[in-house]
């Protein structure tokens, strides 16, 4: 089975309580829709977190998010291919899987492709106090590049997509902190996302990202909620 869910921002309770309702099998899927804090709090807390989650009877596979570190800057990943796309991912923990942007992945049969990251408007609090912040957020213009190309190959017919944050005309403009000035956030992902999404031929679209849940035509926004992934028996 391949499972979703949101933002876990390392706290994975939820998680351990999932696989233990479901009786979960290490072949089961978790796709979490990135944010998932597992290269966060630095090596000391991550590993511990890391330890936890490859305990647990399930595969997770990661989409970045804006609140952790890209794996590939980090010495101990290494790649593989994995459902035909590419991951990261460290020996000590096979199981912990991270997606690479613009890489095509095989899922039940459903070809699915992931665009990760997203900008922080809480950059200059996490700056201020120590907390991780990674200029490389948001995708660069050669990830941008790499998943118009993989589209392209595929004359832009896709079955699922997975990111983290939504096109723009997607946002969930209603859950909004109000202390935030949207004229001061950087849009330029979603915006990208908004011509990826006008020009694309899809069947489901996932992300997470605004701490809420909502469904929008193809478009799903998750949070703390699970769901079989769309297609799953």
């Amino acid at each position: 089975m391949i499972y979703i869910t949101g933002d876990t921002h390392s706290s994975f309770k939820r998680i351990e309580k999932f696989c233990a309702q479901l009786k979960t099998q290490r072949e089961d899927i978790l796709i979490i829709l990135g944010d998932a804090g597992i290269n966060y709090s630095g090596e000391r807390i991550d590993q511990k977190s890391k330890r936890f989650l490859e305990s647990l009877p399930i595969t997770l596979f990661c989409i970045h998010g804006n609140h952790e570190q890209r794996p590939y800057t980090i010495s101990s990943y290494q790649e593989k291919i994995w459902h035909n796309g590419t991951v990261y991912y460290e020996e000590a923990y096979p199981h912990l899987l991270f997606a690479k942007d613009g890489e095509i992945f095989d899922l039940n049969g459903k070809q699915t492709i992931v665009i990760g990251g997203a900008y922080s408007i809480d950059k200059m609090f996490r700056l201020i106090y120590g907390y991780g912040w990674w200029a490389d957020e948001q995708p660069s213009e050669d990830i941008k590049a790499y998943v118009e190309q993989q589209l392209e190959t595929l004359d832009w017919k896709i079955d699922v997509v997975l990111s983290h944050t939504a096109p723009l005309k997607y946002e969930p403009t209603e859950v909004f902190l109000t202390g935030i000035d949207q004229d001061q956030v950087d849009k330029s992902t979603e915006i990208w996302l908004d011509k990826i999404e006008d020009r694309l031929k899809y069947w489901k679209w996932y992300c997470g990202h605004y701490h809420t849940i909502k469904k929008v035509d193809r478009l799903e926004i998750m949070y703390e909620n699970f769901d079989t992934f769309w297609g799953s028996p």
